[in-house]
């Protein structure tokens, strides 16, 4: 099986996007190894601090290269991806014990992302795109999802059932994608 490792730009628990992810990672049982990242925990980038790495630096990079495939859940902040993902993606873009080692070069990468607002995550998802094609990620462009109008219940949960067919769709998608 493929392991996927999502990466969820909301550091809220009980965000949006990571509640997309859960769904994700329910429908992907027994096809693929999913799991997000945890990384509430990583410092601002500081390259006062880059070498030696932190640990929790180490950690993710660790789980990146462990993965064959990455699934960012993108949240849109004042029509933007948020700063704990730009800085997620920074730390990983960094060299590695003072040498260029590109730990997202060419990794697939598929994007979601859900909200209240009119325009789902359009608009940071594109701002995504340019980043991440800056580094050399091999993006799924085709079948990105913006899930936009999202509401939750007294519980704070979101549903998906009217979303469902189209994160069905990307999940197929994305898993011929890694594999080709």
């Amino acid at each position: 099986m493929k392991k996927i490792l999502a990466i969820v730009g909301s550091l809220r628990k009980g965000s949006y996007n990571r509640q997309l992810a859960e769904v994700v990672g329910k429908k992907l049982e027994g096809r693929a190894d999913f799991k997000i990242l945890e990384y509430s925990d990583l410092k601002l980038l500081n390259q006062d601090d880059e070498f030696p790495e932190p640990e929790t630096v180490k950690r993710i990079r660790d789980e990146v290269r462990a993965s064959d495939a990455l699934w960012i859940f993108c949240p849109e902040y004042n029509h933007f991806f948020s700063g704990s993902l730009k800085n997620v993606i920074d730390w990983l873009s960094r060299p590695v014990h003072g040498v260029n080692n590109p730990i997202l070069q060419k990794m697939p990468v598929a994007i979601s992302g859900v909200s209240p607002g009119s325009n789902g995550t359009a608009l940071a998802q594109d701002h995504l795109v340019t980043l991440l094609s800056f580094l050399n990620l091999d993006i799924m462009n085709e079948r990105r999802l913006t899930i936009a109008g999202a509401k939750e219940d007294e519980d704070g949960k979101v549903d998906f059932s009217k979303n469902e067919s189209y994160i069905d769709k990307q999940i197929e998608a994305f898993l011929k994608y890694i594999e080709r």
